[in-house]
């Protein structure tokens, strides 16, 4: 394992079809770019179809060769992300890389029209649903994986089961605490179905990455306040999205890597770096939380995995 791992080393992608949530801007749209460039398919599925096809744009300037498609993916809506998923199962015989990247930060009280606080409805919620809908197109395919994205703030968070939805109030404070714990619903969900492919025996493999400090549009549901002063951050602190995108790209395409395996930047906390696998909280790792948020997203979202029909189809 080298200690500067860039995309030069990505193996080839040719033949692969890959999935990015998020691709119309920062390091989804690395991402996107990325495996594009090693020859994947990939499907950039962006709220906004306008800024997707001038994404597609940018990435085509920089790998003229590029195969891309644009889809429309709300996660906010559970309807979108069961139209997206019958349209990208009508328009592909399979996946092998899903990467559950897309994601926001906000406080205000704002909630998903299906009800639920709109941080823990669309950076988990969304993402749980859409994974659960699409796995079974990942049943077969060599070195299929499932990247999700969380953060450094996971450490910061907790499963607040009894006000998952923040309906006691909604200071700044809680609004942080709402986004942390959806940080940390992605690093539990991400392990749970690492364990539930492992127990089927599936070779799916499921992969979690945070990409430190990195200058991202993850406030872009925010306030202007707000957004300024994250901009500010973002110049002096941050390390740029070409750099935050390197764990999540990492997770998908190291060769070898194990399901289960976390990656991170390797230096400053993990604030900023080269990617490598690192730890998580001990709240991340509560088998018996993960359990329980994986049986409470199912019923709020009505979507089941179907994990041993995936498994068999390998």
């Amino acid at each position: 394992m080298t200690n500067k791992w860039t995309p030069a080393q990505i193996p080839d992608q040719h033949g692969r079809v890959a999935l990015v949530t998020g691709a119309n801007s920062g390091i989804g749209f690395v991402t996107a770019r990325e495996l594009a460039r090693a020859g994947a398919r990939v499907v950039l599925a962006v709220r906004n179809a306008e800024r997707g096809e001038a994404a597609a744009r940018g990435i085509v300037s920089a790998v003229p060769n590029a195969e891309l498609e644009v889809g429309s993916l709300d996660l906010s809506s559970l309807d979108s992300v069961r139209g997206f998923a019958q349209w990208f199962e009508r328009e592909h015989e399979g996946l092998d890389l899903l990467i559950n990247n897309a994601g926001l930060i906000t406080v205000s009280p704002r909630m998903t029209v299906d009800g639920f606080e709109l941080q823990f409805g669309t950076n988990h919620l969304g993402h749980f649903a859409l994974t659960g809908l699409l796995l079974g197109r990942m049943g077969g395919r060599t070195e299929a994986r499932v990247v999700t994205v969380s953060g450094t703030f996971h450490r910061m968070g907790r499963i607040n089961f009894d006000d998952l939805q923040a309906e006691r109030g909604y200071r700044r404070w809680r609004a942080f605490r709402a986004y942390s714990q959806s940080k940390l619903a992605n690093l539990l969900f991400a392990f749970e179905l690492d364990r539930r492919l492992r127990a089927a025996r599936s070779a799916i493999r499921s992969l979690a990455a945070h990409p430190g400090y990195a200058a991202t549009n993850l406030s872009a549901a925010a306030p202007m306040p707000d957004r300024l002063f994250m901009a500010f951050s973002n110049r002096i602190f941050a390390q740029s999205a070409e750099m935050g995108a390197l764990p999540t790209l990492y997770a998908a395409t190291y060769p070898g890597l194990e399901s289960g395996a976390h990656i991170g930047p390797d230096r400053f906390f993990e604030a900023r770096g080269y990617p490598k696998p690192v730890g998580a909280s001990a709240a991340a790792r509560d088998e018996a939380v993960a359990r329980k948020l994986w049986e409470v997203s199912e019923e709020l979202t009505r979507v089941t995995f179907r994990i041993a029909d995936a498994a068999q189809a390998a």
